[in-house]
């Protein structure tokens, strides 16, 4: 694609922000050049993230309702899956599995919650709750 060819089609996500891409010169050369989005990957972004909100809100009414621990929000939305969070916190993925279990995570001792709230980086007090509402969350906000 030559430098005068690349997308400039702002998506929502990218929020004014540019990003780098190869491109042809005049004579040639690749070279980096800025985009300021294109509107498939625009509309593609826009259904990822519908999804992931979909997602943080099906946990919240989970959490709500005694289904699930707090600690499945702050895994969801920060986009993570049990295994994925196990390697972080050097633990099973079992172990994370059975801390997804409001019953399982109220026992927890201070040391495995301080782990999590530190990968999280939220007080432990704070990660044992779910905010009230989870728009004005700093991870919800950015998302369009």
């Amino acid at each position: 694609m030559k430098v005068r060819d690349v997308p400039q089609q702002p998506g929502m996500i990218t929020d004014g922000r540019r990003e780098i891409c190869y491109a042809v010169d005049d004579d040639g050369n690749y070279v980096l050049t800025g985009s300021a989005g294109w509107e498939p990957k625009n509309i593609a972004n826009d259904q990822a993230w519908e999804i992931i909100r979909n997602q943080v809100h099906e946990t919240v009414r989970k959490v709500r309702a005694g289904k699930l621990s707090p600690l499945a929000f702050y895994m969801v939305s920060n986009q993570m899956t049990p295994a994925l969070l196990a390697r972080y916190v050097g633990l099973n993925r079992w172990r994370v599995q059975r801390h997804l279990k409001p019953v399982v995570f109220k026992k927890l001792k201070p040391e495995i919650l301080h782990r999590y709230a530190d990968v999280f980086d939220v007080s432990v007090e704070r990660l044992g709750n779910i905010p009230e509402d989870i728009e004005t969350m700093p991870s919800f906000t950015e998302i369009p």
